[in-house]
C-alpha cells in the first residue's frame, strides 16, 4: 500500500515542523509505503525532519537536468537534497498550467532516468465523466505516459477524478474500483500482466481520514494521494 501526502502550496516551517513531529512519533503500518509531496522550497527542511522510513516528493520537475529554465527544478536536483520522489501529471498542472499529456510522460520519463520514482497522476473532468468519457480520458493519459515509459517498476499511477479534488465530492467506493478496474484491464492490455499484478494504482480526490478504511477494502485500490487531508494530524 502506498499512501502520498500532496501538500501542494501549502505550509511555512512552523506548520510543517509540526506535522513531520506528528509523524515522527506517529504508529506507521510497516507495510504502507508512505511519502510526502512537499513544495519545494522546503523539501530540504522536511527531509532533515522526517524519520527516513517516510518518502519525500517533488510536487514537479521539469524533463531536462539543468539549463535556462527559469523557475524550474530537475529530477537531479531533487535527488541532491534527498528527495527520492516526483508528483507528475497533477490535474492542477494540467488544469491551471496547461502541461499537455505528451509534456507529462517526457517529464516521467526523464524523472525515471534520473533514479526517482513517479507518482503518475490522471482522471477526468466533471464534464467528461458526465459525457460518460472517463475511461476514454485516462485510458488517454496512460497512452501517453506508455509510450515513454519502458520499466513500471518505479512508478505509482493516482486516479484522481478531478471533480472530487478539494470539492468535497468524493467518488463512492464503488466508482473509484470500478475505474481502478478498468485501469488494471487497460495495463494487462497494453503494457503486461505483469505490470498490471505489480504496480499500484493509489485513489485521490476528497480522501479523508473518514473515507480511507472503505476505500481501502477494494481490490484495486493500492493506495491514496491525499491532498487538504494530509496537512491534518488525524490522517
Amino acid at each position: 500500500f502506498c499512501v502520498g501526502g500532496n501538500w501542494k502550496m501549502n505550509g511555512d516551517q512552523k506548520s510543517i515542523a509540526e506535522i513531520c513531529k506528528t509523524l515522527s512519533g506517529a504508529a506507521l503500518d510497516p507495510n504502507t509505503e508512505v511519502v510526502i509531496g512537499c513544495p519545494a522550497i522546503y523539501l530540504m527542511y522536511a527531509r532533515n525532519l522526517l524519520p527516513c522510513t517516510v518518502g519525500v516528493a517533488g510536487q514537479n520537475a521539469y524533463k531536462v537536468a539543468k539549463g535556462a529554465f527559469t523557475g524550474e527544478i530537475s529530477p537531479s536536483m531533487l535527488k541532491d537534497i534527498g528527495a527520492d520522489w516526483v508528483i507528475l501529471g497533477h490535474s492542477e498542472r494540467r488544469a491551471i498550467f496547461n502541461e499537455s499529456d505528451e509534456l507529462i510522460a517526457e517529464k516521467a520519463e526523464h524523472a525515471l532516468a534520473e533514479g526517482l520514482k513517479v507518482i503518475a497522476c490522471i482522471g477526468e473532468t466533471l464534464d467528461e465523466r458526465e459525457a460518460g468519457k472517463t475511461n476514454e480520458v485516462v485510458a488517454r493519459q496512460m497512452c501517453a505516459y506508455a509510450k515513454k515509459v519502458r520499466d513500471w517498476t518505479n512508478v505509482v499511477v493516482a486516479y484522481e477524478p478531478v471533480w472530487a479534488i478539494g470539492t468535497g465530492k468524493t467518488a463512492t467506493p464503488e466508482q473509484a474500483q470500478e475505474v481502478h478496474a478498468f485501469l488494471r484491464q487497460w495495463l494487462t492490455d497494453n503494457i503486461s500482466k505483469e505490470v498490471s499484478a505489480a504496480l499500484r494504482i493509489q485513489y485521490g480526490g476528497s480522501v479523508t481520514a473518514a473515507n480511507a478504511k472503505e476505500l481501502a477494502k477494494k481490490p484495486d485500490i493500492d493506495g491514496f494521494l491525499v491532498g487538504g487531508a494530509s496537512l491534518k494530524p488525524e490522517f
